[in-house]
């Protein structure tokens, strides 16, 4: 294969997707950067030289123009689908509706919608991976979690479907499921920006996740010989033995 691989990253503006794309950019790929906002996208653009595209990913229409865009720029060789996110912790019993269906709309529908986008350049270009990051959400519930559960769930379905029905294709279908990962933005935005709420998450662990760390997962996945397969791998802190089970100091 000549020229470099490409690949398409989803919420790429902060977090475990910007992370992503530095770290695919340090290894020689070809990225398209893809987020809502604007002024992030330019900053990470300006500092890695990946391609930012702003498109919402619960957007029909944006993910059209997406998947226009991307195609025509060359061939892609890898999606990173890591848009996506929890809102609140509400018991079931008194959970929003709203809050569910938007929690559904980014992390499912938005990744089936670029996934379905995407699958046929990724087909066409002979060596195609998907990558969904899920959750260890996606594994075992909790209390509190379940929207988000319901919704990470989904999401893993959609990638263990996928893998049944692309055998035999040129692609690979990766799962990663983080569990407790500090970045600047998805407690706080879990809270509704109750920093003090987003704080008690990560008090007392010593050390948890970073985007770095699940960054890493993502490349390693995507770096393995392309007849290597990782359906489907779980990272924790070593704090952290279970989603309700955390070592605090």
């Amino acid at each position: 294969m000549t020229g470099p691989l490409r690949a398409v990253v989803t919420g790429a503006s902060s977090g475990i997707g910007a992370a992503t794309v530095r770290l695919l950019r340090a290894r020689g790929w070809d990225v398209v950067a893809v987020a809502r906002r604007a002024d992030r996208l330019a900053r990470l653009a300006a500092e890695t030289g990946a391609v930012p595209l702003v498109a919402d990913v619960t957007s029909g229409d944006d993910v059209a123009l997406l998947a226009h865009e991307v195609t025509a720029g060359g061939p892609v060789h890898a999606l990173v689908n890591n848009a996506g996110g929890a809102v609140g912790a509400d018991p079931v019993a008194s959970g929003s509706v709203a809050r569910w269906r938007s929690m559904f709309e980014v992390n499912v529908l938005g990744t089936l919608r670029v996934t379905q986008a995407l699958l046929p350049a990724l087909t066409a270009s002979g060596r195609g991976d998907i990558v969904v990051l899920t959750s260890t959400a996606a594994h075992g519930t909790y209390p509190g979690g379940g929207g988000y559960v319901a919704a990470k769930h989904a999401e893993r379905t959609i990638a263990s479907t996928l893998r049944l029905e692309l055998v035999g294709q040129p692609v690979r279908v990766i799962e990663i499921a983080p569990g407790m990962v500090r970045t600047e933005e998805f407690s706080v935005r879990r809270f509704d920006g109750d920093q003090a709420k987003a704080d008690a998450v990560y008090a007392g662990v010593a050390e948890p996740l970073v985007a770095e760390d699940v960054a890493d997962a993502i490349v390693w996945c995507l770096t393995r010989p392309h007849h290597v397969n990782i359906d489907s791998m779980v990272i924790r802190p070593r704090a952290q033995v279970s989603n309700t089970q955390v070592a605090r100091g």
